[in-house]
């Protein structure tokens, strides 16, 4: 029980510290090429994985071609937008901030895709949380950000919000080791298939990139995608995604104790209000 209650909380870290690694990773590898060898590689962990473990690795056509899907929204297009909009000079806050909006676009469509039924409750929660992120990141905006890099964000935030609902419609039946090492063949093709097309298959081998490509894998595309697949099966895909307001917080923490960015009292301000929205939105109800 108590292993359950902190999966949400050990999911947010996890989750947030990816803008770190592409903070760490992109100045010695091009974007695409960065995604596509990292999840090719997790594709692999999790294959050997399932042996290991003796779950299902064979799927159906049907199994494979959903979880592609997934995939393709999920790593293609959100990590895919959030690296090239990094790389473009956009900020891990500002990036961090407009995919955080994710959660109002799941709550809202889950009523009319998935049948979910949202509170009062959860409603004012996620309006509490908007207003918090935008109090911790909203400083960050200015008139030199990359209009193309933000333009890829949002691109981001479309492949987050819709693969959050397809995990939810129709990703819970398949086995999630080889469901997610499938998710992840599809998207690191096209990502790979992207690279070539736009000439960018630069990689500098240098301990920093390194790091920063071992941490992703396991932390990231290990540990936090199946933690999040997990929670979609387990809980509505509007609490789940609320998670998704702490994101920017925990990176605005984790680039002040790495970077020595300061977090400001309005920054400070906007924590504990996000926090106290997630709440809303996540608590149960008798």
């Amino acid at each position: 029980m108590k292993t359950a209650r902190l999966a949400p909380f050990l999911f947010v870290f996890l989750w947030s510290t990816g803008f770190v690694g592409a903070k760490y990773g992109l100045p010695y590898a091009d974007p695409f090429i960065f995604l596509s060898v990292r999840i090719f590689i997790a594709a692999g962990i999790l294959f050997i994985a399932a042996r290991f473990m003796h779950a299902q690795i064979a799927l159906s056509r049907s199994e494979i071609n959903k979880s592609a899907l997934i995939g393709l929204f999920l790593h293609a297009f959100y990590l895919g937008g959030v690296f090239f909009a990094i790389s473009k000079g956009v900020s891990a806050g500002v990036a961090a901030v407009i995919t955080s909006l994710q959660p109002v676009f799941v709550s809202i469509l889950a009523v009319k895709v998935l049948g979910e039924k949202l509170r009062w409750s959860q409603f004012a929660g996620l309006v509490t949380g908007l207003i918090g992120v935008v109090l911790v990141l909203g400083p960050s905006f200015d008139s030199s950000v990359s209009t193309v890099g933000i333009a890829a964000v949002f691109v981001a935030l479309l492949g987050s919000t819709t693969a959050t609902l397809m995990q939810k419609k129709f990703g819970a039946g398949i086995p999630m080791l080889a469901g997610t090492a499938y998710q992840y063949l599809a998207a690191g093709l096209v990502l790979g298939i992207a690279a070539i097309a736009t000439g960018g298959t630069r990689i500098d081998l240098t301990p920093k990139f390194a790091g920063a490509m071992i941490w992703l894998i396991f932390a990231l595309s290990v540990g936090a995608v199946l933690l999040l697949l997990r929670l979609l099966n387990n809980g509505s895909a509007a609490s789940v995604s609320s998670l998704f307001y702490l994101v920017p917080p925990a990176t605005a923490i984790e680039a002040y104790v790495l970077f020595g960015e300061k977090v400001n009292t309005q920054g400070f301000l906007g924590i504990g209000i996000t926090a106290l929205g997630v709440w809303l939105v996540i608590r149960r109800t008798n």
